[in-house]
């Protein structure tokens, strides 16, 4: 296929661009505002919504913060990549990653029903051990710092590459935009602007792809013919070197990445109580279709031949590439545009309502228990801005975003299976616990770093997993789950004024 025919389309100023960015801050600036004066009181309600997360909005909320930057972007960059093995790779751990929640939540919503935050829970499932809680809130935060930095990351991305803006520009104006209007609402503005990015995400990402494809020659037939014709294996959806290359790695930093997230323990707690199961099992499903729709803007960037020179250097720029070169008339590229801001947004005000919990919960709370509420509520706030600041400061660094993803979903797999054993096998005890996350990390991350991602994932999930097992076949030690029910109270519900 002739890329001459890939031309930047006109009329997408510098102006246009951080007119939707802003734009879109200011619609969800005066949501928030609403919000704030019908439903935020305490900080309980900023942080936990108050518990009454419906279906409807808690789906929404679930979908949108797992359709972040990754899987807008990402799909369409391991399509480029790899093909459909590479789709495949990508789009299927997705959604089961989010089913998977289910029978953890159940576990922790029965036994722990006005818990707040997965690091609580590991705070009195140790006996109150410091090392445990510690290693867990620190794991959380950086784990939503990463998260909050990859969205920014995106966000620059993909303006820089459909308007003529400087990236860091793009950064900046990211992260003031953002943690402004979630300052003002919480988890509920976040639970609410996020249930409208996720229709946003959907029906308009499918008319773009659609129409990306009837503006190539000969169409879908078009672009499998040039696929077949540069490699036939990009057509085959079982390549080895895909699940090698990144997607088994990627299938348990998936699975990592929600269950080792405060962002959705936190919806955990917040949703109804009887709508928790339908909630991510309806979010899981529903997902599906907006990678494997938007993957398919990566097979057309392959059908054509491009570079990742021509990309800039950086393939996840594929998709907004395409949109922008194509030919399509402006109001779609800019419906794509919206797409991307409205998954990287609902992502970092997502992150920045989990950390707001962890902040009052995890820190302010378990240090010092006295905080009043007021002050406890401006702290909770500010610590929200403070993380977006140092994400926005290291996005500036200039890191790629693949590698800020894959960097990510292998530290959060050294807290996979221990914290999963944790809530399901009694004998897990705090030596195991704490050793085998963080042997995992000095061990498992430079065998990473030495021999790939494949051997680094399988290092850091064996010696996590290991030193839990054998430290519990020692000790004869076991926790009793009903032990929670008897140590947790809903103290911000009870002193909320």
């Amino acid at each position: 296929m002739d890329k001459s025919v890939l031309v930047a389309s006109e009329g997408l100023t510098a102006g246009l661009g951080f007119s939707l960015m802003i734009g879109f801050g200011l619609l969800f600036l005066i949501l928030a505002f609403i919000i704030k004066h019908g439903l935020i009181k305490s900080t309980h309600d900023f942080i936990i919504s108050n518990r009454k997360v419906g279906l409807g909005f808690g789906v929404g909320a679930v979908i949108s913060v797992w359709t972040w930057a990754m899987a807008v972007m990402m799909s369409s960059a391991m399509t480029y990549q790899w093909g459909l093995s590479g789709l495949f790779w990508f789009v299927v751990p997705n959604g089961f990653a989010i089913m998977a929640m289910v029978p953890l939540a159940r576990i922790l919503r029965r036994k722990m029903p006005e818990g707040y935050t997965i690091s609580q829970f590991a705070h009195t499932r140790f006996g109150g051990s410091k090392a445990a809680s510690i290693v867990v809130t620190i794991a959380m935060i950086f784990g939503i710092l990463l998260e909050t930095l990859i969205n920014i990351k995106g966000t620059s991305v993909v303006m820089s590459t459909v308007f003529p803006i400087d990236w860091q520009t793009v950064v900046i104006l990211t992260v003031v935009v953002v943690m402004t209007y979630v300052f003002f609402g919480g988890l509920w503005t976040s639970v609410m602007t996020g249930t409208f990015n996720t229709w946003m995400i959907t029906t308009p990402a499918a008319i773009v792809v659609v129409a990306v494809y009837a503006h190539i020659s000969g169409g879908a037939t078009a672009v499998f013919e040039a696929v077949r014709a540069a490699d036939p294996t990009n057509l085959s959806v079982f390549e080895a070197d895909a699940a090698a290359g990144f997607g088994i790695t990627l299938a348990f930093g998936l699975l990592a990445a929600v269950v080792a997230d405060q962002t959705f323990w936190q919806k955990v707690w917040a949703v109804r109580k009887e709508q928790v199961t339908r909630t991510f099992l309806w979010g899981g499903a529903l997902f599906y279709p907006i990678p494997i729709c938007l993957g398919m803007l990566g097979l057309a960037g392959l059908a054509f031949g491009l570079t990742p020179e021509e990309l800039g250097g950086d393939i996840v720029a594929v998709g907004p590439y395409m949109v922008s070169h194509i030919g399509l008339p402006l109001i779609l590229i800019l419906t794509y545009v919206l797409v991307i801001l409205a998954a990287c947004y609902s992502t970092i005000d997502g992150a920045a309502s989990a950390l707001s919990s962890i902040i009052a919960i995890d820190i302010v709370k378990r240090f010092a228990t006295g905080t009043r509420e007021k002050t406890l509520f401006y702290i909770t706030r500010f610590g929200m801005i403070l993380g977006g600041v140092i994400s926005g400061i290291i996005v500036l660094s200039g890191v790629d975003f693949t590698t800020l993803v894959l960097t990510t979903y292998a530290l959060k797999t050294s807290i996979l299976l221990p914290l999963i054993l944790a809530i399901v096998w009694r004998r897990t005890n705090t030596a195991g616990f704490v050793l085998g996350i963080v042997l995992a990390i000095v061990i498992g991350m430079p065998l990473r770093h030495l021999y790939g991602e494949m051997v680094g994932t399988f290092s850091i999930l064996a010696i996590s997993a290991g030193i839990v097992v054998i430290a519990g076949l020692f000790s004869r030690e076991e926790f009793d789950m009903d032990k929670l029910l008897e140590a947790h109270k809903d103290e911000l519900a009870h002193k909320a004024t």
